[in-house]
């Protein structure tokens, strides 16, 4: 068996699904199934049970799980201890953020990041906020980034990130045309709102203090879908400053404030309080919250 087999292994019993695993693994669901066959052959015994539809894990299964698990573990944490010897950190740093996150604020620090430590691995996964932490809480990954506050105590936090929330509307939209614009002036026309999330959550609660009935179009998954609808008219929306840039120089979108006071929020690096922290990592949260200081200079 090898390592790879292994990790296709956990990815099947997480997700009780071959085809789930396949898409993870960047894999087709018959080489996934080939892996586990593969396997149990190896071991002895069966590790799934495939009837009634459903994926689970046998008796054996579940005991493998726990080695698997272990295995992989300790290969991460000999690739770790073996780059530290050398003069400049080796292994391997894993990130989870959600989609916008991985667009708009990662890019530059991954960037920097391995122009200054190319012998790194850097892989990124993407999830919402929950699911972010609970992969950090479960040691699979190294770093969540998500919008603080982070209330656990097992987890601590770095702010890498400073941001905005701002209305967003087409320029071509009647709400364009305002000088100042009230959340009451918002809700008279469909939003396209994300359908979860701390953005979501912070819309909801304002139009319910105000007591608000808004008109929504649209609940979107994807920060890039929310812009696109909002740039074709099919309503206004609410998002991150920094996340429209690229449509604000273009013109094609208008961004304005119509919250007071303002709603600002920094997302940070968070990671487990006893966790030990490899060199490429404390490397990983030194360039990124620099990266954050030289925003705020050139702002």
């Amino acid at each position: 068996m090898d390592f790879e087999q292994l990790n296709s292994f956990l990815e099947v019993a997480k997700h009780s699904s071959f085809s789930k695993a396949a898409d993870r693994c960047f894999r087709t669901q018959p080489a996934i199934s080939a892996q586990i066959r593969v396997l149990e052959e190896e071991v002895g015994a069966k590790l799934f049970d495939r009837s009634g539809g459903k994926v689970t894990l046998t008796l054996a299964g579940k005991a493998f799980q726990r080695y698997a698990e272990e295995t992989l573990s300790a290969r991460k944490s000999i690739i770790g201890a073996i780059g530290e010897i050398e003069r400049s950190p080796r292994g391997e740093i894993v990130v989870s953020a959600n989609e916008a996150t991985c667009l708009h604020v990662l890019p530059e620090v991954f960037a920097e990041f391995k122009r200054q430590y190319p012998k790194v691995s850097v892989s990124i996964r993407r999830a919402e906020t929950a699911r972010a932490l609970e992969s950090v809480l479960e040691n699979t990954v190294d770093f969540g980034v998500v919008s603080l506050p982070v209330n656990d105590q097992r987890l601590k936090s770095v702010p890498i990130h400073a941001d905005e929330l701002v209305l967003i509307c087409s320029s071509q939209h009647p709400i364009a045309q305002l000088q100042h614009v009230r959340l009451e002036d918002v809700a008279k026309y469909p939003l396209v709102l994300p359908k979860f999330g701390r953005t979501r959550d912070t819309v909801d609660d304002l139009l319910q203090q105000l007591r608000l009935k808004p008109q929504i179009s649209m609940e979107l998954d994807s920060s890039e879908l929310l812009k696109r609808f909002v740039v074709a008219g099919v309503g206004v929306g609410f998002i991150a400053r920094s996340n429209i840039s690229d449509e604000l120089r273009a013109g094609t979108l208008v961004a304005m404030g119509c919250f007071d006071p303002p709603i600002r929020r920094e997302l940070g690096l968070v990671y487990r309080k006893d966790k030990t922290l490899s060199r490429g990592a404390l490397a990983f949260i030194d360039i990124a919250v620099s990266r954050k200081t030289v925003k705020k200079q050139a702002l």
